[in-house]
């Protein structure tokens, strides 16, 4: 409990990144067909 209250009284940042391009794995809901890309998919942000 006591790193949870630290952590949001100091406002450290987060270890994480908000912008995840390269991974493309946390896009896709299923794995796509046969499991593997023939291509890299073009990913776009809007």
């Amino acid at each position: 409990m006591y790193i949870l209250w630290d952590a949001f009284a100091s406002k450290t940042k987060s270890l994480f990144s908000n912008q995840m391009d390269s991974n493309i794995e946390w896009f896709q809901k299923n794995p796509p067909m046969e499991h593997s890309y023939s291509e890299l998919p073009i990913l776009s942000t809007f």
